[in-house]
């Protein structure tokens, strides 16, 4: 996109220009691995803290969370606008009642599994003008399917994503919404399937594009397994302890990316 008219720009003012790519869909069988990314290490703690915030607390004030990935589009006050866990925390009425967006899809997940209605949209038209960021990551679609032999259903999802910073946030997502899948699967007693990925538009900045080159030059190593706390069987009582990477081993971490915002 360079020399072409662009949203972004980095903190010096300077346009923020990318090499990007159209439809980009990945699948990720959660059944068989976790993919956290091995050529540096992504923060699961952080990550799935994030996803929390926003279909757990249903929250659009940074100060519920544990880090400062949101600072840049926060007001004074710490809000984002009607954003992300605003528009999760929004009820709507169905013929059974008043349900927000998560709560609807626990209620689905157990009560009309084989639906195809499950899913989340939180790209508000109406509100937009309220965001001081628009969703990137805006809608999940949740689906059930059932093996043959198996005791268990199977629960498959696809995040739909409008936009995807590929280095500073693509394995963050793909972390978070896999996260997402093992607590909905839990809670509903069924096993996890497929992840798919679907991005309008994945790409990669101008200045990331060293930090890219020597991320893919490095050599994958073998992927973690994942435990997720048995115990909890209610959504709202995980937390980001409940989550954790058994022999994560991966390259030396990519520090200081600059964030175009």
């Amino acid at each position: 996109t360079r020399g072409e008219k662009v949203r972004p720009v980095w903190e010096d003012g300077t346009p923020a220009y990318t090499v990007k790519k159209f439809g980009v869909i990945n699948r990720y069988d959660l059944s068989k691995e976790f993919p956290a990314l091995t050529l540096r290490r992504t923060a699961i703690k952080s990550c799935t803290d994030e996803l929390l915030w926003i279909w757990q607390q249903k929250s659009n004030n940074i100060n519920d969370l544990h880090s400062h990935i949101w600072d840049s589009w926060a007001d004074e006050d710490g809000s984002i606008g009607k954003a992300y866990g605003y528009q999760m925390g929004v009820k709507h009425e169905y013929k059974e009642g008043m349900f927000d967006q998560v709560d609807r899809v626990l209620y689905d997940l157990k009560n009309n599994p084989y639906s195809r209605r499950i899913m989340t949209n939180i790209y508000v038209h109406q509100d937009l003008h309220e965001m001081n960021l628009y969703p990137c990551a805006y809608s999940m679609t949740f689906n059930v399917t059932k093996e043959p032999g198996s005791e268990k259903l199977t629960l498959n999802g696809i995040l739909n994503q409008r936009s995807n910073d590929v280095l500073a946030a693509n394995n963050w997502n793909v972390c978070q919404y896999a996260v997402l899948l093992h607590m909905m699967a839990q809670v509903s007693d069924m096993k996890v399937g497929e992840f798919v990925h679907v991005i309008a538009d994945a790409h990669i900045y101008d200045r990331h594009i060293p930090m890219i080159e020597e991320l893919i030059s490095r050599k994958p190593l073998p992927a973690p397994k994942f435990w997720l706390n048995p115990e909890v069987k209610n959504f709202y009582e995980f937390t980001r302890d409940d989550v954790k990477l058994i022999d994560y081993e991966t390259h030396e971490q990519i520090k200081n990316i600059p964030v175009a915002i």
